[in-house]
């Protein structure tokens, strides 16, 4: 590594982070001001560019054209300005339609209502724009390079580094010197207390979803010519923003550009140093630029808990406020419907479809059980659960093919890699809360993800391992599938009588009153801690019977795409009882596939009927099926 290489790298690490501080900053601004977690800011960022590259060539070719001024400066401008507004407006009607109605909900269901945003916008995009990549032009005048260090550094890279500090210098005046931003720093310090002083909060929530959604376009319009717009861009950008925006602290601008500039310089550093010798061992400094904004977010949120120049919250809203105490496990209800269940591949044996898909239901039943566990009555949000059912899966294939051991000694051991595994993410996790815990669980998943990716000597990298076969006993599909539902009832029933036991009262306890728990003599931190280390080996069980059942694995099983899918499942179904993540797994799982196999846009119609359940249902499908029983009983006994 030279140090003008250095150099270089540094620049193009500053010309990212620029466009990446602007999302960030938007990002923290609605979340300071609404303590909404827009899990759709990322599709923001991609919208931005679409809108920049179609306003542009329109404006090129289709405006301008005409008066013979062909592709100008004016041209390229206007669409990056008109770009941020079109995405400002985006943002503005999602806040207005969708957003204010739920406000009163709990926050978990505001980041289910802002996800289905994300599946609507993106097949929006693919409607529109098409699958293929659309590759942009340069900015005009800024299309040369400059000679530093005897290297060459874009024009265009170095206009990006300079804007970004007046970008920050116009927020910054805007949030000290103007009423609009005393109002937002108000808001972001006690919101109820501003609306109690006769503030129009409307008003001033979508003030702030239009502005914070103009920057998330600003940055997306100024990336178009770095970058392709493509459809992957949403989750891409929004993990990035996630960390730039926890490590700067949430609601601090000049928190989210210190990060920015920080991730950097770090990214920057790795590509520039390649693989290095220390002591003998080789280590590759460029492979850790798809993980290294995570290991950096890790230790900031170990060494400040509420990053760099964040603060702890002035108040938190507990995520199960007015849970009903759990009931335990009714087997005389369930018994008749697992024994359906089992009578399946008997009432129809030639279906192998059914058989497949109850098999990946049950199975995702018991990821989503075990996420529910730490969600509801522990209280701690988890953005990286599929880390377990990843590492659970690959434990069962690579014990298989690179220990050749027999299948059912491999099923065994993989929930006990996994739950060693959650056991040390946990030890680290159970020290924050709130948002910054879940962060910190997003972290680990992506630093697994990452192992599993490029690790291609052991884990087959972004291959996958294939031939991951059951035993021979096991290889017809009614007798997998009984053996699933055998192991997975028994792991929810399992996880649900923890719940009624000691140990789950103390995870509620915990979870309502702290200062309260302890002072009774409830080591919460342990208690905590166990239930990682439980519920991730409950989940690399769901993982190791997914890789047995497909055959296959690859590294998808440890990604955000699964994480999020968990999620949604827990939230769908209702995260009061052990029956919500059950029923949101089933609806979940069978609408995507009913859907992906009947419209190229099923995420979009998913999506749709996601936004529906949630307006209509805030408690979720099983909170709302209760809640819909409660009122026709009442009424039945008032008639």
């Amino acid at each position: 590594m030279t140090f003008a290489s250095f150099i270089a790298q540094l620049l193009n690490g500053f010309a990212g982070a620029s466009s990446l501080f602007m999302v960030a900053a938007g990002l923290s601004l609605i979340f300071g001001v609404t303590r909404i977690v827009n899990f759709a800011h990322g599709s923001l960022y991609m919208v931005g560019l679409y809108v920049a590259y179609s306003l542009l060539e329109g404006l090129t070719t289709k405006v301008f054209a005409f008066g013979g001024f062909g592709r100008t400066p004016l041209g390229f401008w206007a669409a990056v300005a008109g770009a941020a507004l079109v995405t400002g407006g985006v943002g503005a009607l999602v806040e207005m339609t969708i957003l204010r109605r739920i406000y009163r909900a709990p926050e978990l269901f505001q980041l289910l209502a802002t996800f289905a945003v994300v599946l609507v916008v993106k097949d929006a995009a693919l409607g529109i724009w098409g699958a293929e990549d659309l590759v942009g032009p340069r900015a005009p005048g800024l299309n040369g390079t400059i000679d530093i260090l005897g290297r060459r550094v874009p024009t265009y890279d170095l206009a990006l580094i300079a804007l970004a500090p007046l970008i920050l210098l116009g927020l910054w005046l805007a949030l000290t010197r103007t009423r609009w931003g005393a109002l937002v720093r108000a808001a972001t310090q006690d919101r109820e207390m501003v609306g109690a002083l006769g503030v129009d909060e409307r008003r001033l929530f979508t003030g702030v979803f239009f502005i914070g959604s103009a920057l998330a376009g600003l940055g997306g319009a100024l990336q178009l010519p770095r970058e392709p717009a493509n459809l992957g861009l949403d989750l891409a950008v929004i993990a990035d923003a996630f960390v730039v925006t926890v490590v700067g602290g949430l609601g601090s601008v000049p928190g989210a550009f210190l990060a920015a500039m920080l991730i950097g310089v770090v990214k920057a550093f790795c590509i520039a140093a390649g693989t290095q010798t220390f002591l003998g061992v080789e280590i590759s400094f460029s492979k850790l630029t798809l993980v290294v904004e995570f290991l950096v977010m890790a230790a900031v949120l170990v060494a400040r808990p509420y990053g760099l120049l964040g603060r702890a919250p002035a108040a938190a809203r507990a995520v199960a406020e007015a849970a009903a105490q759990p009931a335990p496990p009714g087997w005389k209800a369930w018994a008749p419907a697992l024994a359906v269940l089992a009578l399946v591949p008997l009432l129809a044996p030639g279906d192998r479809y059914l058989l497949v898909l109850l098999t990946d239901i049950i199975i995702f039943a018991l990821f989503a059980v075990s996420l529910h566990v730490i969600m509801g009555p522990a209280g701690m949000v988890s953005f990286g659960h599929a880390a377990y059912f990843g590492i659970g899966a690959y434990a069962a294939a690579l014990l298989l093919k690179r220990a050749a051991l027999p299948m059912e000694i491999a099923l065994l051991l993989a929930p006990l890699a996994s739950g060693a595994f959650a056991l040390l993410f946990g030890w680290f996790c159970v020290r924050l809360s709130g948002v910054y815990l879940a962060m910190l669980t997003l972290a680990f998943a992506q630093i697994a993800w990452s192992v599993i990716f490029q690790w291609d000597a052991f884990t087959g990298g972004s291959n996958g391992l294939t031939g991951v076969w059951p035993s021979g006993w096991l290889s017809s599909k009614s007798a997998y599938y009984w053996l699933t539902l055998a192991l997975c009832a028994a792991g929810i029933a399992f996880l649900w009588r923890a719940l009624v036991s000691p140990f789950g009262y103390a995870l509620r306890a915990g979870r309502d009153s702290p200062l309260r728990a302890e002072a009774i003599g409830i080591d919460l931190r342990r208690q905590q801690w166990f239930a990682f280390a439980l519920v991730g080996a409950f989940a690399g069980l769901a993982g190791a019977l997914s890789a047995f059942s497909k055959g296959s694995i690859s590294p998808e099983a440890a990604g955000i795409a699964l994480s999020t899918d968990a999620l949604v499942m827990v939230l769908l179904g209702g995260v009061e009882t052990v029956t919500g993540p059950i029923a949101g797994a089933a609806v979940f799982t069978w609408l995507k596939d009913e859907l992906a196999r009947r419209t190229e846009f099923w995420r979009a119609m998913l999506g749709f009927v996601i936004l529906a359940l949630v307006l209509a249902f805030p408690q979720g499908v099983s909170g709302g099926a209760a809640l819909l029983w409660r009122r026709w009983r009442e009424r039945g006994a008032a008639a």
